[in-house]
């Protein structure tokens, strides 16, 4: 998705409205609750909220240029990475086993067995369709951020094909983006 991402993908930026605004700060505060001690931090309501749309459907919410939330479509906010390290238990998360990780790092989706060996982990009950962070067998932080295919039961029950879809790693056009200007 943000494979090469750059600051020319964003086509327009716009400064939200206070009621679009609070919709949006609700939106995330539901999804991440762990985020609610801290929301106001990241999430000022004094401050102004942009929401920079981009190719494929995809919107950044902005604040002070540094983008911190995502989404796809209308679909669910997901935090970028660098948030992500900031509040590393704020999202669900699976485990992938060393050999995924280099594959991971390249943009690869999450196939099933990589989850379900012996390095890997389903740690949190996922239903499909859900962001979950993916951490990699070894390590303290995440090194993506993805959108699963199927329930975390059916992965381990099937345990073939693709589990997570890859969304957003490590150096990607995203992480590299710093600030949008």
């Amino acid at each position: 998705m943000f494979k090469k991402f750059t600051h020319e993908e964003v086509s327009g930026q716009n400064q939200v409205k206070s009621s679009v605004q609070r919709k949006i700060r609700q939106s995330i505060a539901d999804q991440y609750p762990l985020l609610e001690p801290v929301l106001d931090d990241l999430l000022p309501k004094k401050e102004p909220l942009i929401v920079a749309k981009c190719q494929n459907h995809l919107n950044l919410v902005v604040i002070n240029n540094v983008p911190l939330f995502f989404n796809i479509r209308d679909g669910p906010y997901m935090p970028t990475l660098r948030l992500l390290h900031q509040y590393p238990t704020v999202m669900k998360r699976v485990r992938v086993d060393r050999g995924a990780i280099k594959f991971v790092l390249s943009g690869a989706n999450i196939m099933c067995p990589g989850l379900t060996s012996k390095g890997g982990a389903l740690e949190d009950e996922v239903d499909a369709e859900q962001p979950v962070a993916i951490h990699a067998e070894g390590k303290e932080l995440a090194l993506a951020i993805g959108m699963t295919k199927m329930s975390t039961g059916d992965i381990a029950k099937i345990n073939k094909g693709i589990g997570v879809d890859n969304i957003h790693y490590l150096n990607d056009g995203l992480w590299k983006t710093l600030h949008l200007d």
